[in-house]
């Protein structure tokens, strides 16, 4: 009878909010710009500042542990969402963040993507072939009715300007969607900081921080490495689309790998919101006599990027087989890995790129996503 009583009076108590302070701790991230999380007694509260380029709205989110439910009462009109963690089931929407579920042992969590195919890891995939994660179409039009069917806790998406009526429809069925901005984010490590967004869905803040640190050390450490190299190699970027040839601004997180890799890319020193759009004369009179070239868009071999412009061949790069890409890097399915994990592994990636341009470097590396063009 005591603890009925007991139990009784506290459940009445529940439908008194709690008094919320929202100032208690706030996180600090020391590359991450795009979101920060607020620890208060009672919840946390993630807010996305930046989830798409020159975006006007912020987004907050109350991250309430599912023990604290029934104590707690919270104004919805406050908040974007308010989501119960850990989480158990969620979406996610690029395979970008695939790689911080498997780091933090959270992929089983995962029971949908759009686009199953691109994942390339093999735990990831495993849980595909076994029917645990459902195929929900292609990103620009998820399929709701299985997504609805499969009833997630959340969808973390990404948005390019805020206007995906997929996104509408799933938020007004009741399931939050959270905005990531990993990919706004201008420089590697930030990128890679992001981890820490899916650590606060999971409660698993500490194996986040440790996660990062240990990729933070592995990077940092490569780019002292590198600085000890006095001759730097030339290198340019990017290839023709159409008439224009795409390639890094020197602003861009591709060109701070290329600064940390201590190389001397050509356009670094040009500054741009985005990419740069030069004519083929304007690359081809700075970067004919270029040692190395990194990324020629999605070509993977030099019998392809010839046939696509023949003019290719007449850089000193093509002719001295100097051409790395990571294209031919794939999984079982045919997606490209530089695209999963590179986001979350800077490190790898500067790694790779030290090993190009300073072979005497890194006697024992084996690069992990870029391959010469055969």
């Amino acid at each position: 009878m005591i603890l009925l009583i007991v139990s009784f009076s506290c459940k009445n108590e529940t439908k008194e909010p709690i008094d919320i302070k929202h100032d208690v701790v706030n996180s600090q991230f020391n590359y991450a710009k795009g979101f920060s999380i607020t620890y208060t007694e009672n919840f946390n509260i993630l807010t996305i500042k930046n989830p798409w380029p020159n975006s006007e709205k912020t987004y907050t989110y109350a991250l309430v542990h599912k023990t604290m439910l029934p104590f707690i009462t919270l104004n919805a009109d406050e908040f974007d969402g308010i989501i119960a963690t850990p989480v158990e089931k969620l979406v996610v929407t690029s395979t970008t963040h695939i790689p911080s579920l498997e780091l933090l042992g959270v992929e089983q969590s995962l029971v949908g993507f759009p686009g199953t195919d691109y994942i390339s890891s093999e735990n990831t995939r495993t849980l595909i072939d076994s029917g645990r994660i459902r195929e929900l179409g292609k990103n620009e039009g998820i399929n709701t009715e299985v997504l609805l069917e499969l009833q997630p806790e959340v969808v973390v998406g990404f948005g390019i300007d805020g206007n995906n009526k997929t996104f509408e429809t799933i938020k007004k069925s009741g399931i939050p969607v959270i905005y990531n901005g990993d990919w706004v984010e201008t420089s590697p490590l930030a990128k890679a900081e992001w981890i820490k967004f899916f650590g606060a869905l999971f409660n698993k803040q500490k194996e986040a921080d440790s996660i990062f640190n240990a990729i933070e050390k592995d990077y940092l450490e490569a780019k002292k490495l590198a600085s000890t190299v006095e001759s730097k190699p030339t290198v340019l970027s990017g290839a023709m689309h159409k008439d224009v040839w795409y390639l890094p601004s020197g602003t861009s997180p591709e060109a701070q790998l290329l600064k940390d890799a201590n190389v001397d890319y050509l356009w670094q020193e040009v500054s741009s919101e985005g990419s740069l759009a030069l004519n083929f004369e304007a690359v081809f009179t700075k970067a004919k006599t270029a040692n190395i070239w990194i990324s020629p868009s999605y070509y993977n071999s030099l019998e392809a990027l010839a046939k696509a412009n023949e003019h290719y061949t007449q850089f000193d790069a093509f002719k001295n087989k100097t051409i790395y890409s990571f294209v031919n890097s794939t999984g079982a399915t045919a997606g490209v890995t530089y695209y999963e994990e590179g986001t979350t592994r800077p490190d790898l990636v500067l790694k790779d790129l030290i090993k190009i341009c300073h072979p005497e470097l890194l006697n024992d590396y084996e690069p992990y996503f870029f391959k010469p063009l055969e």
